[in-house]
């Protein structure tokens, strides 16, 4: 029996399998984007695939925080494809 990866959505700080979380990473060059692979190279974090979740994220600026960046609007419209 395989063991299933979990991540905590930085939202809700509930701990989900790692296929129900979208990734946010921000790169060594600063950068952020979406990475749905969930295998791209630096600093991730993790929300549930839910609108009220994004929504709650892009108003209390969570994700900005925990990346310790600026987030783009354009990551914010990609992230709303894939909820």
């Amino acid at each position: 029996m395989r063991k299933i990866p979990m991540r905590k959505c930085v939202v809700t700080n509930e701990r989900f399998p790692k296929n129900e979380l979208i990734r946010i990473v921000k790169t060594p060059e600063g950068e952020v984007v979406v990475d749905p692979t969930g295998k791209k190279n630096g600093h991730g974090a993790y929300l549930k695939k839910d609108r009220a979740v994004l929504e709650t994220a892009r108003k209390k600026k969570l994700l900005s925080r925990y990346l310790e960046t600026e987030i783009p609007d354009s990551v914010y419209e990609e992230l709303e494809k894939y909820m």
